[in-house]
């Protein structure tokens, strides 16, 4: 039988017809060709605008052409005959690895180039028909009445009629019980119990749920009636222990902030959900409490398997489900970290002061090693680990010594300010109050961030003058004599692209608060600082109340020393990075920039232009304005992400930030002032108003 040749790619039902049926058959050439024509047809060119699509046309055509219906209708028949479908179910959109980047990886690679199941399953027709990421959006527009109409059409039988070898409702009953054992046996693992010892006197609630959905699929297989009805005790047991398991993984969850959580185990958690919320769906497949619900059911199991198959590769949402909780963890370190980064009274503000003014000092030493180093004979690796060196031990001295970086503050503090706006929610404070007391919460970060950027750079650029200064005293060598003007451009955001590398070193503070969180969370769930106080060596060497003092530093401690020796590593080694890759990559920070320029002045004799030394200092505070910003951004952005609070909730944030500035400005540079509570008030109810508006 021949094709007859009318159109490459039909636009109308009947085009479609008159080129597939001829003498009342399915053109057989390639058996899957008709059904894609179809679906290309009725698939719309824009999902996102398309609120109904309708299937009138071939409802209407099918209706008035009697063979072609029953052609088609054989065709499909045939077609669909003796399809597996069971592993599809079990394994389509839920994770399969327990580790992160080979699940991500895996997905990736499907995307570019998808695997193809064997011809004789249920998949493959999926793969070739719905291959579309958006089939499963627009199939579901599709009225109900519509889709039950053309089932009555086709003459289609339901899942129910038989439960034999290689029926559908078999392949279901097998799918689900594949699930369940799969649920029980992860659930068992002993990294996943130690996550819930609540549960450790308790029988498994995966085992008692697999137990009992087994008997409900022999009796399914058994009985006349192949389906359970809502009434059916055995059903309603079934749903009690699903609730059971479903409490058994939140509660790990929830005890991950007092054991921590690793991503292995984090994934582990996820994939039992998944399999908790997809054998939910299966389960209501099989109540049947009308006739109707036969066919109903029928036709929602053949949706959710156009919807498994076009979402088993979804790359956004594996990563925002594997990165919420690790991510909360994380910011939960941060947040109480930070707490200590803003200042309340005005002694803290002088404290703050008083500690940026060490770390100041500081990091003035550090300019003039660096400069020191760079007279080295050495490769690019050479430099990358001199430099490393050099800040990674600065930082860490910086930090055990109880001293303030500025710049480090934002990456600490995002938390602490998504807590409070947390807070505020849980306490269902009005919307205008809430956003004004985030204002003041801002405010006193602002302030704060102020004075650590003040006496940072008041003591670092006095502090690498003098050094710089006693060298050329002492040995009768300016070493920074060649370098001043270099020194200078590199400050200058017109001369050179010093905003760029600011914004570099802005990432890297964000990444040291991430490292910092993430250790803190790995270290608590391998119960490292519980071991330190128990290890038998270290009791019977050093006693029991010094091995206990140990413990209790390295948990306050460790996670900020490696915070701060990577975030050395990061700064030391982007210029050599950037000279490997032919890019321009370098980093600013308004610390070191201060320092810097002072040598500079100092290498050119103290004679430097007006414009030059301009330039230098404007760059200078818009360094400072960029490391705060993109640090601050970024952690804010992954703590909004942390607490699921969706990014618009900036702008009325934003909002309140500028009207409590318009009010008080002062606040936002000095230690507390008088605040007016009735201004106050009528700021929160301007903000309530605009709000409701």
């Amino acid at each position: 039988m021949n094709l007859r040749h009318k159109l490459i790619s039909p636009h109308t039902v009947d085009e479609l017809f008159n080129k597939y049926i001829v003498d009342g058959e399915v053109y057989s050439g390639e058996e899957l060709l008709f059904l894609i024509d179809l679906v290309h047809v009725f698939r719309p060119k824009k999902i996102k605008n398309v609120r109904r699509v309708s299937i009138e046309e071939l409802l209407s055509h099918l209706v008035n052409n009697p063979i072609d219906r029953l052609a088609f209708m054989n065709y499909l028949k045939n077609l669909l005959s003796n399809r597996k479908f069971s592993r599809m179910i079990s394994d389509a959109g839920i994770l399969q690895d327990s580790e992160f980047i080979p699940e991500v990886k895996k997905r990736l690679f499907a995307k570019i180039l998808p695997y193809q199941p064997e011809k004789d399953t249920f998949e493959y027709i999926l793969n070739q028909v719905f291959y579309k990421h958006s089939d499963s959006e627009w199939i579901n527009k599709i009225p109900e009445e519509q889709i039950i109409a053309l089932f009555d059409l086709l003459e289609f039988s339901d899942i129910f009629t038989t439960a034999k070898d290689n029926s559908v409702l078999s392949e279901l009953i097998l799918s689900m019980g594949l699930i369940t054992q799969r649920m029980s046996g992860r659930a068992m693992e002993s990294n996943l119990i130690r996550m819930v010892p609540e549960y450790n006197h308790l029988e498994s609630p995966f085992l008692a749920f697999e137990n009992e959905f087994l008997m409900i699929a022999q009796n399914l297989r058994d009985d006349v009636v192949h389906y359970l009805t809502s009434d059916d005790l055995n059903y309603k047991q079934l749903l009690i222990l699903h609730k059971q398991c479903l409490e058994f993984v939140s509660q790990a969850f929830k005890n991950s902030s007092k054991y921590g959580i690793s991503l292995k185990v984090n994934q582990s958690l996820l994939r039992i959900r998944q399999q908790l919320y997809r054998i939910r769906i299966l389960i209501s497949l099989l109540v049947v409490d009308e006739y109707e619900d036969r066919k109903k059911n029928t036709v929602y199991l053949a949706l959710k398997l156009i919807e498994y198959n076009c979402y088993k590769y979804d790359v956004s949402k594996l990563i925002g489900e594997s990165t919420q909780l690790l991510s909360y963890e994380i910011t939960q370190h941060t947040a109480k970290t930070g707490e200590h980064y803003i200042t309340e009274s005005a002694k803290e503000y002088w404290q703050m002061f008083k500690a940026s003014m060490g770390a100041g000092v500081i990091v003035g030493f550090l300019c003039i090693i660096k400069i020191l180093m760079s007279k080295a004979d050495a490769s690019a690796f050479g430099f990358a680990f001199l430099y490393s060196i050099n800040y990674a031990i600065g930082f860490t001295i910086i930090y055990l010594m109880g001293f303030t970086l500025a710049t480090k503050q934002p990456a600490m503090t995002a938390a602490t300010i998504i807590k409070a706006i947390e807070d505020g929610m849980k306490k269902h404070i009005q919307t205008g109050e809430k956003h004004m007391a985030f204002a003041k919460l801002f405010a006193r970060l602002f302030r704060s961030q102020f004075i650590a950027f003040v006496g940072n750079v008041l003591l670092a650029f006095p502090v690498a003058l003098l050094g710089v200064w006693l060298i050329d005293l002492t040995t009768g060598v300016n070493i920074v004599d060649t370098k001043w003007h270099k020194l200078l451009t590199d400050a200058s955001p017109v001369d050179s692209p010093a905003l760029f590398h600011a914004a570099i070193a802005g990432v890297f503070l964000f990444l040291s608060g991430i490292i910092s969180g993430n250790i803190s969370n790995k270290h608590k769930h391998n119960q490292v600082y519980y071991r330190i106080q128990e290890h038998p060596w270290l009791k019977r060497n050093l006693g029991i109340a010094r091995t206990k003092r140990l413990a209790n530093w390295f948990e306050a401690k460790w996670p900020g020393i490696m915070s701060n020796v990577w975030f050395g590593v990061f700064l030391g080694t982007t210029g050599s990075i950037g000279v490997f890759l032919g890019l321009n990559l370098d980093i600013r920070h308004i610390t070191f920039v201060s320092g810097n320029i002072a040598m500079g002045i100092f290498g050119a004799d103290f004679s430097v232009g007006t414009s030059m030394l301009i330039w230098a200092f404007i760059g200078m505070g818009l360094i400072g304005f960029v490391n705060f910003i993109v640090s601050f951004s970024l952690s804010l952005g992954l703590a909004f992400r942390s607490r699921n609070i969706p990014l618009l909730e900036v702008f009325p944030l934003l909002r309140s930030v500028l009207v409590y500035f318009k009010l008080y400005p002062a606040a936002f540079f000095f230690p507390p002032i008088k605040v007016d509570a009735t201004l106050e008030k009528e700021a929160a109810a301007k903000e309530l108003k605009k709000d409701k508006s």
